[in-house]
């Protein structure tokens, strides 16, 4: 039997990137899959296709994390599609990496609205629809141990995802819902990509520190959130798994 089977997920931002990776292996582990996206209808319909290809169950639904009349839209979706909901990613998250004298309130709130408010959001909304407990993943970044320059605001952003994470693990964990955190290396995807990130100077300076030597991709992150969202990580909480190739 599937790892995952009867058991019904929300990844957020789950259109492209680490999200879509996350979605389609959760799915491929039988979770009904719920496809969040803010933007990118196309791409999270051709996640969704991908899934139903394979046999999976996924929908796609569009909704803004940083709006919380937009999460209780997307979580009644959610239980309306599946009539349950087990498991909660908060992949959705916007960077872009400024040095401090081009820092703006618009980028700051920008941020935090997406990267800390969303996932609190999304995290409120989804406790309200889980039975018998529950599994919370946060997608941090390995960006808070590293600490580079030009990263102040994304790098804060990340800073409080961690500190969320043991937070609410304590407070829910009475509840039986667990909260981790993957925090990822550097990963190849269509964001680092159109960021410039992927094949500039800063990729070759942490492929460098990388034990592993090389940049990541979504499928060494995916089987991780499958590990925390099924009952092998059933002991598992407040915990922060680094998956960066050994960068630290």
């Amino acid at each position: 039997m599937s790892r995952l089977s009867g058991k019904a997920a929300v990844v957020t931002g789950a259109s492209k990137g680490i999200g879509a990776g996350i979605a389609k292996a959760l799915a491929a582990e039988g979770a009904a899959v719920v496809v969040n996206y803010a933007s990118s209808k196309e791409g999270a319909e051709k996640v969704v296709a991908e899934i139903r290809a394979k046999g999976g169950k996924a929908v796609a639904v569009q909704g803004d994390v940083a709006k919380a009349a937009d999460v209780k839209r997307i979580f009644a979706e959610a239980k309306h599609a599946f009539g349950r909901l087990d498991i909660l990613v908060n992949n959705a998250g916007v960077y872009n990496l400024q040095p401090l004298e081009a820092l703006s309130e618009e980028e700051f709130h920008r941020h935090f609205n997406t990267n800390v408010l969303g996932l609190l959001l999304a995290t409120q909304e989804a406790v309200t629809h889980f039975g018998e407990g529950g599994s919370i993943i946060n997608i941090g970044s390995v960006i808070t141990s590293i600490n580079p320059p030009n990263s102040v605001v994304y790098t804060a952003t990340k800073g409080a995802v961690d500190a969320v994470t043991r937070v609410l693990a304590k407070e829910l964990g009475p509840r039986k819902i667990r909260v981790n955190s993957i925090n990822p290396g550097v990963v190849e995807t269509e964001g680092t990509t159109a960021a410039g990130v992927i094949g500039s100077e800063f990729e070759k300076q942490f492929i460098a520190l990388t034990p592993l030597g090389r940049t990541g991709q979504p499928d060494d992150i995916a089987p991780v959130a499958v590990f925390l969202a099924s009952d092998e990580s059933r002991w598992v909480t407040g915990d922060t798994l680094v998956v960066s190739g050994g960068l630290r």
